[in-house]
């Protein structure tokens, strides 16, 4: 990279691994998830890992573990948090003692290939958080001229994070199946609340400024229902990857689809706070 010397890219590399095992800790030790590696659709997990792998191109953009310059660069950068995602997932897994050799090939891969969704996401994105401040304004400014498109973008990675963190999980489903039409409809408002509140309001660092001109009602309506809206489809995205829809009727998918959409509007609100 221009003006990138090795010991700069060794930095980088340490990050990216600091970065891996923070974000994919929690769910390097949750049961569902080794099972999902295991018993997950192999296509569905392919279509995902491709999708993945899009979405860490244009968080290069953002916020990656190194400055980026072209397009390329950037696939050279999704590539390598890839590449440290699964080197943090396979050696975290065989130190838990979950790859063992009596286990099939097919099995070793698809229980390191689901972790390294999240390990990949937390070593793109460690530059920002570990930096010391360090290109932070880069990643600002890159954010803030994306338009409304990169934000949405924000939004939706964000989202991807947080509703993959929470989908495997057989909560999910209970809590959908406890909820009335009542539940449903509170738990939709007080998500649009909460993402508005934190995308614009409370004050946190990072927090998005409100476009000149833009007022309250503007601003929930330009970006808080289009953020909600992303949120919904990225959760039922995310059952369907993981088999969470299959064999459902409408009004249970529906509310499982509400359920994960509530984490994952916090995932788009917070997502400029850490990206």
């Amino acid at each position: 990279m221009p003006g990138t010397t090795n010991a700069e890219y060794a930095r980088g590399l340490g990050r990216a691994f600091g970065g891996a095992i923070l974000f994919a800790l929690p769910l390097l030790m949750t049961m569902e998830m080794w099972a999902m590696g295991v018993s997950a659709h192999p296509g569905r997990m392919l279509l995902f890992l491709a999708l993945n792998f899009v979405v860490l191109v244009a968080l290069s953009r953002f916020g990656g573990f190194e400055r980026t310059f072209s397009l390329g660069e950037d696939a050279l950068d999704a590539l390598a948090a890839y590449a440290v995602g699964i080197l943090t997932s396979a050696m975290t897994l065989a130190l838990f003692g979950l790859l063992v050799p009596g286990m099939s090939l097919g099995q070793w891969i698809g229980m390191v290939a689901i972790q390294s969704v999240p390990a990949s996401f937390g070593a793109m994105i460690a530059r920002k958080q570990f930096s010391n401040g360090e290109n932070e304004e880069d990643a600002d400014h890159a954010a803030r001229s994306a338009g409304y498109g990169g934000q949405l973008f924000l939004m939706a990675a964000g989202a991807l994070f947080m509703a993959f963190n929470v989908a495997p999980t057989e909560e999910m489903i209970l809590i959908g199946f406890k909820m009335s039409a009542w539940h449903g409809l509170a738990l939709i408002a007080a998500s649009l609340l909460i993402l508005h509140l934190m995308v614009f309001a409370i004050g946190f660092a990072g927090q998005e400024q409100a476009p000149e001109g833009y007022g309250a009602s503007r601003l929930f309506f330009a970006y808080t229902i289009p953020g909600y809206a992303v949120a919904l489809l990225i959760s039922l995205y995310v059952l369907w990857t993981f088999g969470r829809a299959d064999g459902g009727d409408l009004a249970q998918i529906t509310g499982t689809v509400v359920v994960l959409g509530f984490p994952a509007s916090i995932g788009a609100a917070i997502a400029r706070l850490v990206i």
